[in-house]
C-alpha cells in the first residue's frame, strides 16, 4: 500500500511510540486514548481538550475512565520525551543536517527535524519489530463506537460525525505499515511541512532527504531504544 495525497495535510505523528507503552494493553479504549489527542488535533489543530476537567463523568464507565488513562499517559509520555536529552540533542545535530537539504526552501530545520525524529523512531520500532501495528489497527477498530461518541461530546467535541469519519479513513489507510520503508518517509515531511510555508519540492529534493535520514538512522540513532527506557523508568502515571 502507498500513501495517497489524500492524506497528506495531516498532521500524522509518532503514533506508534504512544502504542509502544500500551502495547501490552487488553482494552481497545485505552490504546484509543493513547492515540485521541493526536488524532483530535488531526481534524482540527486549534482543539484543546481537558479531560481531567469531566473525571466525574467520564470515570462512571470502566471503558470511559480506560480513554482517559490512555490520554493522561499521552500527555506524560509527550512531556518526557520532548524534554528529554536525547530528543533535544537529536534535533539539534539533524537540525544541521538538514540546513543544505532545506536551503532553497522556506522549511525551518528545526521544524523538520523535530518531526523526523519522531517518524524515523516510528520507522525503528518497526524495523525492529517492537511493535505490532496490526496489532494497533486491530484495537483501534474494536473500540466502542457509542462510548467513543459519548466521551467526545463529554469533552466538549461538537463535530462528532467529522470526527468519527476522520477516524474511519484514517483506519482505512494502513498509512503507518508503510513507515516500514525510510523512502516513504521524505515525501509527508514534507507536506507536513506544507501546511506552515508554500514551496513546492523536485524529486532532487526528496530523495536529498531522504539520503540524510538514512544516515542518520544508521550512524546516529543506534541508540534510540534509550529513549523508551527513559521515558517507561520516569513514568509516574502507571494505571
Amino acid at each position: 500500500m502507498y500513501l495517497t495525497d489524500n492524506l497528506y495535510g495531516y498532521w500524522f505523528m509518532n503514533f506508534l511510540s504512544h502504542f509502544y507503552f500500551e502495547r501490552y494493553a487488553t482494552q481497545p479504549e485505552r490504546v484509543l486514548g493513547a492515540l485521541l489527542p493526536d488524532l483530535l488535533k488531526n481534524v482540527d489543530k486549534s482543539y484543546v481538550f481537558h479531560p481531567q476537567k469531566f473525571e466525574d463523568q467520564l470515570f462512571i464507565h470502566p471503558l470511559s475512565m480506560a480513554i482517559s488513562e490512555g490520554w493522561y499517559r499521552h500527555v506524560e509520555v509527550d512531556k518526557l520525551f520532548h524534554s528529554s536529552e536525547f530528543f533535544l540533542q537529536h534535533c539539534h545535530v539533524l537540525r544541521k543536517k538538514l540546513e543544505p537539504v532545506l536551503k532553497d526552501l522556506p522549511i525551518r530545520p528545526s521544524f523538520m527535524a523535530h518531526i523526523a525524529v519522531e517518524l524515523m523512531l516510528d520507522h525503528l520500532l518497526i524495523e525492529y519489530d517492537l511493535v505490532n501495528v496490526a496489532r494497533l489497527y486491530e484495537h483501534l477498530e474494536q473500540v466502542n463506537r457509542p462510548l467513543l461518541v459519548s466521551y467526545l461530546k463529554t469533552i466538549g467535541v461538537e463535530d462528532t460525525d467529522g470526527f468519527l469519519a476522520f477516524y474511519d479513513q484514517f483506519l482505512q489507510w494502513r498509512y503507518i505499515f508503510d513507515y516500514k520503508d525510510i523512502d516513504r518517509i521524505a515525501k509527508p515531511l514534507f507536506n507536513i511541512s506544507k501546511r506552515i510555508w508554500e514551496f513546492q519540492t523536485n524529486q532532487e529534493q526528496q530523495e536529498a532527504l531522504t539520503e540524510v535520514l538514512i544516515q542518520y538512522r544508521d550512524n546516529q540513532l543506534r541508540d534510540f531504544k534509550e529513549i523508551y527506557t527513559y521515558i517507561q523508568d520516569n513514568m509516574t502515571y502507571l494505571s
